[in-house]
Formats: C-alpha cells, structure tokens, sequence
C-alpha cells in the first residue's frame, strides 16, 4: 500500500518551491483534523461502482479493466488526463506509457514525486482505438470524476490538455488559450485551483511544447504554497446531491503563482 506523501502547508507557506525534503512524510494536515480515513474508504466504493459500470455499453464490452487512477487519496495536486490508452487499459494504470513517464519526469523537477499526487482521467475505460472520447462518455464519467475530486479533497487541480480542461471548466475554450492560466472553480462542492497546462502526450514530439509544459509545470509549487481556496458554505448543498453536475459553474481569475485479474487498485490509494 502507498503510504501518503502530502505536502505540508505550513512548508508550502514558506517556500514557492517545494524540495522533497519539504513534505511531511506519512501524515497530512487533514489527517489530523479530518476523517481521511473514512474519505478514503469512500474512494474505494466509487472504485467498485466503476469497475461494475455498464453506463456506456461499447467501453464496458471493449476494456480489458476500468482505469480508476492512482496515487495519493489525500493528495493536495491532483492531474486529470483524457482516456486510458492501451497501456493504461492493459496494466489498469493512469500515464503508464512514455507520457506517464515525461510526467514523472517533470513533477521530479519541481521535487515531488508521482505517488504524492492523484492521476485519473476524465474517461475510465479506453475508446476503442484510441479514438477522442464521445460527448456522451465523458457525461456518462462525469460523475465518477466529480466523486474523486470530492473524496480527495485537492487544492490544486492541474487539467492536462483539451478534454479534461474543457469539462471541468464547462466551457469549450481551447488548452491553446487557457494553459499556464490558473483559475478558482467550484465542482460539486468543492473550491480548488483549476490549473490547465498541455498534455504530456503533445508534447513529446514538439520542443517548443515541451519547453512551454516544463514552463507551466515549474509553477506547481507555487501554486501549491496557496493553499485551498475558500470553501462555499455546507448550506450551499443541503439539497443537492454530493457531485452535483452544475457544481463547476462559478469560476474566478486566479493570479498566476510565482516562482486479466483486474489490478488491484484499492492499495493504489
């Protein structure tokens, strides 16, 4: 089992960049004053509803497993990618090919490592083919997502690419446009730090893209040094349900930061 690596915010308060050696180790802030715990056994409930999803008969009759993501569950940065391709749909693991590994490449630039945060995609199942994701998938998914971010609790969410960026934002500007631009967003009932940026994957045969990710990536730390965003008020939900499709409807200008068995993936969280 992954023991959770979560950066402290009392650190992250004091330094934009935030070394490895910077993170508590094992416990977070809200361990000690909230039931992660039981967070994190509602993580595996959703787990188990996916796994059985038959929401969108062509991906349940095609996957070989659902690809739920991995990492942190109490992770403050949380990376939402498009689909599983055949990799991830063969392992049941999120950015397992060479764009998982320039990811891990560049969170290591900035001091932090792949299991200190939480990667999922907007989709669970892969498209066959590889081909973009349908409208109707990415609704039929919509919730689960809104569960996880729900659950894990991130002040930071960083979108990686078109797919994922227009969904959570609710709008259809492009990632050409938006990326390295972070923004407060509230989804289901839950404020964080929408932080769009180019998906690895577009990246690996464009150096100038490249240049631009690795731009946008180096400011994660700070960003993380903010902390949350004010939360809405628990009033604000009493009769809504916990990922309410509408959640990710208000939006606020952030300024930018400164300088064949199925894996087993209740112990990936």
């Amino acid at each position: 089992m992954i023991i959770a690596h979560v950066p402290s915010r009392t650190g992250a308060a004091h330094c934009g960049r935030l070394a490895a050696s910077q993170y508590d180790r094992g416990v977070s802030v809200r361990q000690a004053v909230g039931p992660a715990s039981e967070r994190r056994e509602a993580l595996k409930g959703v787990l188990a509803e996916a796994r059985a999803c038959q929401r969108c008969s062509e991906l349940a009759a095609t996957r070989k497993t659902v690809v739920f993501g991995n990492g942190n569950a109490d992770a403050e940065l949380m990376f939402v990618g498009e689909a599983p391709g055949a990799s991830e749909d063969e392992q049941g693991l999120p950015f397992v090919g060479r764009a998982g590994r320039l990811l891990d490449q560049l969170l290591g630039e900035i001091g932090m490592k792949r299991e200190e945060v939480f990667v999922c995609n907007t989709l669970k199942c892969r498209p066959p083919g590889n081909r973009d994701p349908l409208p109707v998938e990415i609704e039929n998914c919509r919730d689960y997502l809104l569960r996880q971010v729900e659950l894990i609790e991130p002040s930071v969410i960083c979108t990686l690419g078109n797919f994922s960026t227009k969904l959570l934002r609710g709008d259809p500007t492009g990632i050409t446009r938006l990326h390295g631009r972070p923004e407060v967003i509230t989804l289901g009932r839950r404020a964080v730090r929408l932080y769009p940026i180019y998906h690895p994957a577009a990246a690996l045969y464009t150096p100038r893209m490249l240049e631009t990710l690795r731009e946008d990536v180096s400011r994660l730390p700070g960003l993380l040094a903010l902390g949350p965003p004010p939360q809405p008020p628990r009033e604000a939900f009493e009769e809504s349900h916990p990922a309410d499709p509408d959640g990710a409807s208000e939006r606020t200008a952030e300024p930018e930061a400164e300088p064949r068995p199925e894996p087993d993936q209740l112990d990936l969280f």
